[in-house]
């Protein structure tokens, strides 16, 4: 789907051998293959299997201005065990946060497994200056969080000041020490499949463990299609260096159906070492109550009441 012109305008020379093929991307036929995988079912026998690791795959998110830490400790408990009935249902990746709430999460998750995360850098607009991003980076690790969410600079990535962009994801990096870091591009504001694919690369030339589609705040979130395009740019990355970026779709998914389409999105293009939480992550929200009906359904052969489980 990727041809390959020159480099867009705005990158630096010393960028240039840390880049695959930027390339540009065939719309329709992406569309197309997005909508035939997404029409994919899987053996009834697998289903389970899938719907697990979907759960096991989730950052059980919290991002709003009313969050407090009695909200964030009911969180922890419900992302260490999902359903309080059914102890074989596995914990979640990690709760995500604000930094301020690192504390409280850290503390309720213990020595569960289950990661702390938090977004940093300005979230969800990134208009601050570095100095502040950076400072808001480092609280998050010294609180405690073991990942970090960071946003790009769409302003100065869209008026093709890719350098600055690159050169911000990097200082981020190195103040993230320990954590990892995932990169959030925002794809609602970059306009196009080409923007996506580009800031895909370039994130990953400048050191993402992971890049994430959305904030949860724009309109339009994750989408089959800008996710195809993101696996895409981490398998040309995979195959020209080597190199294993995970993928988090995060925005709008909301149910199990469409968490099994992404699944099977992933495991066409990047294969079965990519189905791992270490790889892949959901950004969710409202997402693990239907995957946990589903669940039950798939056990008992009857679907559970919504109200049988708790609110996030």
């Amino acid at each position: 789907m990727a041809h390959a012109p020159a480099l867009p305008r705005g990158f630096e020379l010393p960028l240039e051998p840390r880049l695959p093929r930027i390339g540009s991307v065939d719309e329709v036929a992406l569309e197309e293959r997005a909508a035939t995988l997404a029409k994919r079912s899987i053996k009834k026998d697998s289903k389970l299997w899938a719907l697990e690791l979907a759960v096991r795959m989730m950052d059980l998110t919290t991002l709003e201005g009313a969050d407090t830490p009695g909200k964030v400790a009911a969180l922890c408990s419900k992302a260490v065990r999902p359903d309080p009935a059914d102890r074989t249902v596995p914990s979640v990746a990690a709760v995500c946060v604000y930094p301020n709430l690192v504390s409280a999460a850290r503390e309720r998750l213990g020595e569960s497994g289950v990661k702390v995360a938090s977004v940093a850098t300005a979230f969800p607009s990134g208009q601050s200056p570095l100095e502040v991003k950076l400072a808001d980076v480092r609280a998050a690790v010294e609180l405690g969080a073991d990942e970090v969410d960071m946003v790009i600079d769409r302003g100065a990535f869209l008026s093709g000041r890719y350098a600055k962009v690159y050169d911000e994801i990097v200082r981020v990096k190195e103040a993230c020490g320990r954590a990892h870091l995932k990169v959030i591009l925002e794809t609602g504001e970059l306009g196009t499949y080409d923007n996506v694919r580009r800031a895909s690369l370039l994130a990953m030339a400048a050191g993402a463990d992971f890049i994430k589609t959305s904030t949860g705040k724009v309109q339009p979130a994750a989408t089959l299609p800008v996710t195809l395009v993101m696996l895409e740019a981490i398998r040309d990355v995979h195959e020209e260096t080597g190199r294993q970026v995970g993928m988090k779709p995060a925005g709008g998914i909301r149910t199990a159906k469409q968490a099994i389409q992404y699944l099977v999105v992933l495991h066409e293009t990047l294969g079965a070492d990519w189905l791992t939480p270490d790889l892949f992550r959901f950004g969710a929200s409202s997402l693990l109550n239907d995957v946990l009906m589903q669940i039950r359904k798939q056990k008992t052969g009857a679907y559970q009441s919504p109200d049988y489980f708790t609110l996030d």
